[in-house]
């Protein structure tokens, strides 16, 4: 049975980082919004992912006075350390921001955003499924999709911002035509490990003649292992006494906790951007438009960044109709990406 349409001004389809805090951002600027999630809550709250959030993303939700969101991770020394091991050695690894920086795993992040949103009257909906975005080259897009009692109901605004991720529905929304794939592949892979040990300090990062190596909290009894490998690497060919060994010996002395591993995958390193990351009202944010490799916050970074930009156009679109800063959107951000991947020097 089909519902009623509604009407809102925006929607978000994803409730991950990026679509909290873009909810959020417009819930406390006045925009009415509504995020469409099609997991339920509880497997977002728990949901492993990226374990860092660099000093801008910090910075940028104390701008929007959200900065409860973040609950950062230290080691024993009771402060954010990142030792830097290059060939066994100890060092430092120090930047102009290390003191906004923090280690907070992503389910924290995700069940503080959605804690902060439905406090502040924000319409979240969880378990939505079929969701299917039309009509974005017209002034009233909407946004269909079933509900958790199996009701199809349709969601009419003014606005879409697609923060589903790589996979979701929103990037395929916009036409093949419109859309060019810029790819670069790095020609080695991440063997990626969930482990069942904590991390301490919350971050390791080795640079060692046979591949880069890491070790980064995803919460008080769990960590991500990042191994640097060749592309043609099977899960099948690290056990886990191969995976502590190869660590410890990046690392220059064996892990002080070892124990079960929970995943493994291989991922290939590669960037992907599409652009324009904009058609008619529908916006991408995020992996939707741009895949990074993972590792060091970058993806996080950059989605944060997106919601900031598109935040700030969608409130002056909707409060003043000024749509100068939506039409300048894709344009913005993509000139922000190739700044955040070109190699700097120094």
């Amino acid at each position: 049975m089909t519902q009623g349409n509604e009407t809102t001004a925006v929607v978000i389809v994803g409730g991950g980082v990026a679509g909290l805090a873009l909810g959020t951002f417009l819930l406390r600027s006045g925009v009415q919004c509504t995020i469409l999630e099609k997991h339920s809550r509880e497997h977002v709250e728990t949901r492993q992912r990226a374990g860092a959030l660099d000093a801008h993303g910090v910075r940028m939700l104390r701008r929007w006075g959200v900065e409860e969101v973040v609950e950062a991770v230290t080691g024993d020394s009771g402060a954010p350390e990142t030792p830097l091991l290059v060939d066994g050695e100890k060092r430092l690894w120090k930047t102009e921001d290390d003191t906004d920086s923090a280690f907070c795993p992503q389910q924290v992040l995700v069940r503080n955003l959605i804690k902060v949103f439905l406090r502040d009257g924000g319409d979240l909906r969880f378990e939505a499924a079929d969701v299917s975005i039309m009509d974005i080259d017209t002034e009233r897009p909407s946004v269909r999709y079933r509900d958790s009692a199996g009701a199809v109901r349709v969601l009419d605004c003014a606005v879409v911002a697609g923060s589903d991720g790589y996979h979701g529905v929103s990037r395929p929304t916009i036409p093949a035509d419109v859309l060019e794939c810029h790819t670069h592949e790095f020609g080695y892979a991440w063997l990626t490990i969930l482990a069942e040990v904590p991390a301490n300090p919350p971050a390791v990062l080795a640079v060692h003649s046979r591949g880069f190596a890491a070790q980064i909290t995803r919460g008080p009894a769990a960590s991500r292992i990042y191994l640097q490998c060749p592309v043609t690497d099977t899960v099948d060919e690290w056990p886990d006494e191969r995976i502590w060994a190869e660590l410890g010996a990046r690392f220059g002395s064996p892990p002080a906790v070892t124990g079960p591993t929970a995943s493994k995958q291989i991922v290939p390193l590669r960037g992907v951007v599409f652009s324009p990351m904009s058609h008619g009202r529908l916006h991408l944010v995020g992996d939707a438009a741009h895949l990074i490799s993972p590792m060091s916050a970058e993806g996080m970074s950059l989605a944060l960044h997106d919601v900031e930009v598109l935040a700030q156009a969608i409130v002056e679109y909707v409060g003043k109709d000024d749509p100068s800063l939506l039409d300048s959107y894709s344009d913005t951000c993509l000139r922000h990406i190739g700044s955040a991947r070109r190699p700097r020097s120094g």
